[in-house]
């Protein structure tokens, strides 16, 4: 006898790492909030072991990916559900941290920026819903896609990493089972494998943990790949509010050490551009010359510096 669609689909999850049942966890209900929460965190405690078990797979995936930028390409994300929205909150904050364009780091939900905070029935189980997606955003060979999906099986995901490939786009599939349809579908897999959930097949738990970090590294080191900071400062950062603004001041002064009038003449003559206004104090260059040597090295403060070392 032949199952259901559904019968299928419960077969499948079944199979799941991420969608197993905890049996000693069946009364959790009765424990204390105490006990919970020490559960909890003894979960969350082996997270960060699985995702350093696949650090060689990211890192390959984030040289190839820093490569594709360096290029002109983008960095995009696609997933569905908690997935998506992770991926959404990563590239959200490349402006503001590393003063990207807000289209060369793009996050894409399942159903739209809706589904960020209303489920959208059917979205996650459409692959020409993701190709669509790509479709409308031009995908071309020097962009970066990356599917998320903690099973590693969503429809969406998987879509959207088959059909960036078929473009030439490098393709990134992040998952938390292990031989899973979307790392099979990507050129770098990443199977970050948490284990079953407190909650059965919650995965905006640990899955959700260890996709926010592997997304903050594929951003974070990309950034820095392409020169977006400076040792661990972030020196492409937008100063859009007082917060910022004082922590770009901060920032001047843990670069170069120098007296509060000479940056703020500093970032006076460079626009507030934390990059260039360093790049005038320790290159001794005006602002118009510290303008051009960024350019020339393409954004790598360090690169600039040696340059103005070598002019003068």
């Amino acid at each position: 006898m032949s199952l259901s669609p559904f019968g299928e689909l419960r077969t499948e999850l079944d199979g799941l790492t991420t969608e197993a049942h905890r049996p000693d966890l069946a009364e959790i209900d009765r424990r204390s909030t105490l006990d919970i929460a020490r559960t909890m965190n003894r979960e969350d405690a082996g997270v960060p072991g699985a995702v350093a078990a696949e650090l060689p797979k990211i890192s390959a995936a984030i040289d190839a990916a820093a490569e594709r930028l360096a290029r002109g390409g983008r960095l995009m994300y696609l997933g569905a559900g908690t997935a998506g929205r992770l991926g959404v909150l990563d590239a959200s904050e490349c402006p503001p941290t590393f003063n990207t364009d807000p289209s060369q780091v793009v996050g894409m939900i399942a159903g739209g920026p809706s589904a960020m905070v209303t489920a959208v029935e059917g979205a996650e189980d459409s692959k020409a819903l993701a190709a669509e997606d790509l479709r409308r955003r031009g995908v071309t060979a020097d962009d970066v896609v990356v599917g998320i999906s903690a099973s590693g099986r969503t429809p969406y995901a998987v879509g959207a990493v088959e059909y960036a490939r078929a473009q030439g786009a490098l393709t990134i599939g992040l998952s938390c089972n292990a031989r899973s349809p979307l790392a099979a579908a990507a050129e770098h897999g990443i199977e970050v494998v948490v284990g079953p959930e407190l909650i059965s097949g919650s995965t905006r738990l640990k899955a959700g943990t260890a996709q926010k970090l592997v997304l903050n590294m594929i951003s974070t080191i990309s950034m820095i790949r392409l020169g977006k900071t400076y040792g661990n400062l972030m020196v492409d950062v937008r100063a859009s509010n007082e917060k910022l603004r004082a922590r770009s001041r901060r920032i001047v002064h843990l670069a170069t050490g120098a007296p509060d009038p000479v940056i703020e003449s500093a970032l006076r003559a460079t626009g507030g551009e934390v990059k260039n206004a360093i790049l005038t104090i320790l290159g001794k260059v005006d602002a118009p010359t510290a303008g051009r040597l960024l350019t020339e090295s393409h954004g790598h403060l360090r690169a600039a510096l040696t340059a103005a070392s070598a002019g003068s």
